[in-house]
């Protein structure tokens, strides 16, 4: 699989490198901000990007404007953002488009290494991975209607929704069964609205119902 970093740390743009190299990754180009990237991402079309949120020459929402242009102009490639700190609306920016391919992940998971593969994996495959702070300080801000529906478990499965996590990897995280997860699952999108359907993408969108940026 192709990819394309984009990270205006040296050693972190090094170290992501190692990691996609060591997984198998074919990493077209690492650059070092969003012109580059840009540019990059036309000339390899890669599968996937990795890119930081704020990169020169302003160091504010650089990679995130980036990564909106290249989810319009090659909607098929799979784009995960890095951030030193949570900032939810970021995240809320690059999911309100579309909940496929996406990721936004806090630097702080590069170092764990396994989690940080498999996220990546997920949102190539056209899944989706935030970051759990990211989630819990979404959901916390957001603590009103249609969440105050939802029991404490029920919240606990949303989060872990919001992080991408198969019905099975939820079950193992509580310690529950895989019939008790889809019960609470169906719970969930019957309470904000959002009764099973054939959308692949629903738990997203149950969370993106929450979060008020569906559109």
């Amino acid at each position: 699989m192709r990819a394309v970093i984009a990270e205006d740390s040296v050693l972190l743009r090094i170290g992501i490198v190692k990691v996609l190299e060591s997984e198998g990754y074919e990493v077209a180009a690492a650059v070092g901000d969003a012109e580059a990237l840009l540019a990059a991402v036309e000339e390899h079309r890669p599968q996937i990007v990795v890119a930081d949120v704020r990169m020169p020459p302003g160091f504010t929402d650089e990679g995130v404007r980036a990564a909106l242009m290249i989810r319009q102009q090659w909607p098929d490639t799979a784009v995960v953002l890095l951030s030193q700190f949570v900032e939810e609306r970021y995240a809320a920016d690059l999911l309100a488009k579309n909940t496929s391919g996406v990721g936004y992940l806090l630097k702080q998971r590069v170092a764990n290494v396994d989690e940080f593969v498999e996220a990546l994996q997920r949102v190539a495959g056209g899944g989706t991975a935030l970051d759990p702070e990211v989630v819990a300080q979404l959901l916390l801000r957001r603590d009103r209607d249609p969440l105050h529906r939802l029991t404490p478990r029920e919240r606990d499965v949303l989060a872990l929704m919001a992080e991408g996590r198969s019905n099975t990897a939820i079950a193992e995280s509580l310690v529950v069964s895989d019939s008790a997860v889809s019960k609470h699952i169906n719970s969930i999108l019957t309470k904000l609205d959002l009764p099973p359907a054939e959308d692949t993408h629903r738990r997203v969108l149950a969370v993106l119902r929450f979060l008020e940026v569906s559109q």
